[in-house]
């Protein structure tokens, strides 16, 4: 089994849902309340998910997450990050320095380190122009990334059709540039969705990330899955980094009822969006567990 639970479903600006961070678990058998998962994926992790998550550790069945009343770090082996914005990334100082500082994780030690997944360009980044500042220095020494994470480097593709990574050897996940910012044109500054495949059945199921609205390359990353979540915009404004919702809209009726709108603003249950929960399937819950495969 295969779940998708978000720990926040906000926009980079939203105060009430927390930022849109997903947790991918996998479990050879189904989820029990005390059982954690056989593997698990972290996708980003923001400036305020470390709260998000600090909320999730008290749900029913994530107990896995809670150590001693605190957030169990050692528990996220794997983090996936989709692109360098703070509600993507800026709670990864504090996962780092807890896992070193609080629970003694050390390159080569016994319980090894997260592995960081991504990108070379977003992982060097990263480090360069994110956590260098506050986790370069320590006691003893100058560190480095793979002093706090065992990096990864992934290759996107645009269909992401082929495999990058697996969770429990049965669910493949490739790697897609998505429009989020351009510097002169599409895809030159690194953004990444996911599509994850289940190997037993063949479905799929569709993560944009951060993504402008493209008519035609939409439409086709769509058509397949049989679930999708996408970033929404729900305002509309000029040369938007979203997908906006009046453009997601226009894509055919039996598309859009398979697509769970996240990173949403504060506005959402606004009487102005009630039409959501019927053209689509709905606004992303936040500490949901979404049942991707069975």
């Amino acid at each position: 089994m295969l779940t998708l639970t978000f720990l926040g479903v906000g926009s980079a600006f939203a105060k009430r849902n927390h930022h849109a961070n997903a947790l991918f678990e996998a479990w050879h058998a189904g989820p029990a309340p005390d059982m954690p998962p056989d593997d698990l994926l972290l996708v980003d992790f923001g400036a305020n998910a470390p709260l998000a998550l600090h909320q999730l550790m008290r749900e029913s069945g994530f107990a896995y997450l809670e150590h001693a009343g605190t957030i169990n770090y050692p528990a996220l082996k794997r983090i996936f990050i989709t692109h360098l914005h703070g509600d993507h990334i800026g709670g990864l100082e504090e996962l780092a320095a807890s896992n070193t500082h609080g629970f003694g994780l050390r390159r080569g030690g016994e319980q090894g380190l997260p592995q960081i997944i991504s990108s070379d360009l977003v992982l060097r980044d990263l480090w360069d122009k994110s956590l260098r500042g506050g986790l370069e220095v320590s006691s003893g020494g100058i560190s480095t990334l793979a002093d706090y994470f065992r990096p990864m480097v992934v290759e996107p593709s645009l269909d992401g059709r082929s495999p990058q990574f697996s969770l429990a050897d049965r669910y493949d996940f490739g790697v897609l540039p998505m429009d989020h910012l351009r510097i002169r044109h599409r895809y030159d500054w690194p953004s990444y969705g996911l599509r994850v495949t289940d190997r037993g059945s063949g479905e799929s199921v569709f993560y944009s990330g951060d993504a402008r609205f493209e008519p035609d390359r939409t439409s086709d990353l769509l058509a397949t899955p049989k679930l999708a979540f996408h970033d929404v915009q729900l305002v509309d404004e000029p040369d938007p980094v979203h997908a906006l919702l009046s453009e997601l809209r226009t894509l055919p009726d039996d598309m859009k009822r398979k697509v769970v709108l996240y990173h949403y603003g504060d506005t959402w249950d606004e009487p102005a969006f009630a039409f959501v929960r019927d053209e689509f399937a709905g606004f992303a819950r936040p500490r949901h567990r979404y049942v991707l495969f069975e």
